[in-house]
């Protein structure tokens, strides 16, 4: 079978390294395509030109080259309706239709199914306007939630601590901050506890859990500065425990898989849960409807299954013949090599050198990077993913940081205390024990 996977970043370049070992691929003939792809990407797949939001291109592409399984790997083009297009030609496809997909288009939408189905998530209020959001602020205590309703590249949240950081915050998001995502602006109430990602494949019926990791989204160590789309990530979050885990499938994902179906939207693909950890128990902060990125290089790392199979069950309705996804027991860390002036303008053209970073079993997911005259470059904010494998969180990060360390890029920053929170809960264990 032939295979195309839509997308050119680190999620991409990870799922592309994991679907080339496929045994949907195994056949003389059988080849990956991937557009546009990156330099690393190109290690795995045939690199060819194709607009994602050229709907008639991507199924003439796959009309002409036998494709059997579209993979779609950002969110745009899933909430742009491309998943209907290629439904609609009969090609198989991975990701949700445009009605579903806005579990991640629409803030607001996924709050309001979170209120017919009894989800647990933050109390909220919809504003339109500038004047609606400002009078909205009444019901609210500080720190103020503010989010763009619609896709901003995982920036549009903002944390203004003050009535008066919320104001300025707002107008900012209604002046165009964000463009047309924030033409709508949701306020949410503050929750307090501990972040963590679910994540769970549907074909629209069945439900299996696919995984856990923690992001890190501040640009600074110790959860300092402004948001970005993701500094680096560990998978499992073991502060999930298997009761937190059966409340998140009990009382988030299921109700959402079957409100979906029973309004006439089910929704195929994978369900990415942002998850507060309260008092109360675990509460929807939002959805994605597709891998996290970084979170998808450390899923990738763990997993044993056969990737292009679980795609291709979900895509075909018929994962309820899978019985369960199988993950290493070890964990698996990434950290983000990112340009400087990131989340701002970064600072592209740096030349990289990876050395011998992959030399212990590492892997260097390429994010942004580009070739210039044969030389590695930086050609985008979030450049590398460098990503390792150890028995305890404490212990891949080290293994991480040693590959990160053999890379010279001068013109590269990454936090360097990625996983410090279970690093900190795991040192605290073995000074129980040893006491």
């Amino acid at each position: 079978m032939n295979i195309l996977l839509l997308g050119g970043g680190g999620r991409e370049h990870a799922l592309a390294w994991k679907l080339a070992k496929s045994r949907l691929l195994a056949g003389r003939d059988d080849t990956l395509y991937a557009a546009p792809g990156n330099p690393g990407i190109a290690d795995h797949a045939q690199l060819v030109a194709l607009d994602a939001s050229d709907h008639g291109a991507v199924i003439a592409f796959c009309d002409g080259h036998g494709v059997g399984l579209v993979v779609v790997g950002p969110e745009a083009p899933l909430v742009d309706g491309l998943g209907d297009s290629l439904r609609e030609a009969g090609i198989a496809v991975f990701g949700p239709s445009k009605a579903a997909a806005q579990l991640e288009g629409s803030k607001g939408f996924t709050k309001d199914l979170c209120q017919r189905a009894g989800i647990p998530t933050a109390g909220y209020v919809r504003a339109t306007s500038l004047n609606n959001a400002l009078a909205a602020l009444e019901n609210f205590n500080p720190p103020y939630v503010l989010k763009a309703d619609g896709l901003a590249a995982g920036k549009g949240v903002v944390i203004a601590e003050t009535r008066t950081d919320a104001e300025a915050a707002l107008a900012e998001m209604f002046g165009g901050q964000f463009g047309e995502a924030g033409a709508e602006v949701v306020i949410e109430e503050f929750m307090t506890g501990e972040e963590a990602s679910f994540f769970a494949l549907t074909d629209g019926a069945s439900v299996m859990t696919f995984g856990s990791a923690q992001d890190h989204k501040r640009v600074g160590e110790g959860d300092t500065g402004p948001n970005t789309g993701g500094m680096g990530a560990y998978s499992p979050a073991r502060i999930l425990d298997p009761i937190t885990r059966g409340q998140v499938l009990e009382r988030i994902i299921a109700p959402t898989v079957r409100t979906l179906a029973d309004e006439g939207t089910p929704y195929s693909g994978v369900l990415f849960a942002g998850l507060m950890l309260t008092e109360h128990g675990p509460k929807l902060i939002e959805y994605n409807c597709r891998f996290g990125d970084p979170e998808c290089q450390v899923l990738m790392m763990r997993l044993e299954d056969d990737l292009g199979e679980l795609l291709l069950a979900c895509a075909e309705n018929r994962l309820g013949t899978i019985q369960r996804v199988h993950m290493r027991s070890e964990t698996a860390l990434t950290v983000v090599m990112a340009a400087e002036g990131y989340p701002g303008t970064p600072q592209k053209g740096g030349a990289i050198d990876l050395g011998e970073a992959e030399e212990d079993g590492a892997k260097v997911f390429h994010a942004g990077t580009a070739l210039k005259d044969g030389q590695l470059v930086a050609s985008g904010g979030r450049v590398l993913n460098v990503t390792a494998l150890g028995e305890t969180v404490t212990e891949a990060a080290a293994a991480a940081y040693g590959a990160v360390d053999e890379i010279e890029a001068p013109s590269l920053f990454c936090r360097r205390d990625i996983g410090w929170r279970e690093i900190a809960r795991e040192a605290a264990a073995r000074s129980g024990k040893a006491s």
